[in-house]
């Protein structure tokens, strides 16, 4: 297992439509072992495996409680088949934008479909903090960023700050805030 480095915007991979993974083997198992320290090492809730630089539809995850017993998920070729009319809404933070959040509205509730490390197809139906997780984390397989959910005013606003601090070889500066639950992935 390794840590590996998460992009940051603006970096261009991240904007990538990653593709499906045909077959779980040695390799895909490697990759999902190195997104859990990577993600637990961050520390965040969730990890897609295009931010580190592999644009395959691969997402980890892990919603327990920091003082609680790890629970790690991971979704294969995960694709969302419903969402329902409900919203709510949540302060979403992102490890490839870190120290920025903004509240996102998203659908309540979704099905999801996918393999497991196995192989084996399944489907959840999620509401809450996972919910919100899966949509974040399927985003990022697809190419999208939650900031693509805010308005373009504030959208603009951060990738300025993002690109600067790049051209500098520094982090952009936003509020402090070390919560792991509010760094999706």
């Amino acid at each position: 297992m390794a840590i590996r480095d998460i992009l940051i915007i603006p970096d261009p991979r991240l904007r990538l439509q990653s593709e499906p993974v045909n077959t779980v083997d040695k390799g895909i198992r490697t990759l999902v072992d190195d997104m859990f320290e990577t993600m637990y090492a961050a520390p965040g809730i969730g990890l897609a495996a295009v931010q580190i630089g592999v644009p395959l539809r691969v997402v980890t995850m892990d919603l327990a409680k920091k003082d609680d017993e790890k629970e790690p998920q991971v979704f294969i070729n995960p694709e969302i088949t419903w969402v329902s009319e409900d919203k709510s809404a949540y302060d979403e933070g992102c490890l490839s934008i870190p120290e920025y959040y903004e509240e996102v509205e998203r659908p309540a509730k979704v099905r999801v479909k996918y393999s497991d490390l196995d192989g084996k197809q399944q489907e959840i139906e999620a509401e809450g903090l996972l919910a919100t997780c899966l949509q974040h984390e399927i985003d990022h397989i697809n190419g999208v960023l939650f900031i693509d959910h805010i308005s373009k005013l504030k959208r603009n606003m951060v990738m300025k700050k993002f690109k600067k601090a790049a051209k500098r070889g520094e982090p952009a500066k936003f509020a402090e805030d070390k919560e792991p639950s509010h760094h999706i992935g």
